[in-house]
């Protein structure tokens, strides 16, 4: 298995993995986050253009997608309820799904990632206990409340290494 970038060509199989995604967090109780069909494909592209996405894979069967920005995340400027655990420079995991395919497939996805950084934030929906359940078997660290573009909470994580 590898990381490595998402090609062009593979939109439409990550796309597929943000749909199950979906289905999970809806079958799991969590409705209110990724609705309205977010994330669009609009954006995707823009992230495998912009170099951004990234995919778990094993030849050509995909098993996950995430995004890996780094610099200041705009939305990670005002957090509440807490604080970061520094101000060092960080990348940040945005749109993080699997298809089910592979046990613990976010696990691999932070392990390269923090073989890149040693300073990872991420957010996520109250609602996902899946991913806050993630997060802390990886020793992320909950810091306080975020609020995204449209201006709903996420709850803001961080690991250092």
């Amino acid at each position: 298995m590898e990381i490595r970038y998402t090609r062009p060509e593979e939109l439409d199989l990550v796309m597929e993995i943000y749909d199950k995604a979906r289905q999970v967090m809806r079958a799991s109780g969590n409705m209110n986050q990724w609705i309205n069909g977010y994330p669009s494909r609009e954006m995707i592209s823009e992230d495998i253009v912009s170099d951004n996405s990234y995919v778990l894979a094993e030849g050509d069967m995909i098993h996950a997608v995430f995004t890996l920005i780094g610099g200041e995340d705009p939305t990670y400027k005002v957090i509440e309820g807490g604080e970061w655990l520094n101000d060092e420079p960080y990348m940040t995991i945005h749109r993080i799904a699997s298809n089910g395919t592979v046990k613990h497939a976010a696990d691999i996805c932070y392990d390269w990632t923090l073989e890149r950084t040693d300073n990872l934030r991420i957010d996520t929906h109250a609602d996902n206990s899946i991913m806050r359940h993630v997060l802390d078997r990886n020793g992320f660290i909950e810091c306080g409340i975020i609020y995204v573009s449209d201006g709903s909470p996420r709850i803001a994580y961080q690991k250092v290494k």
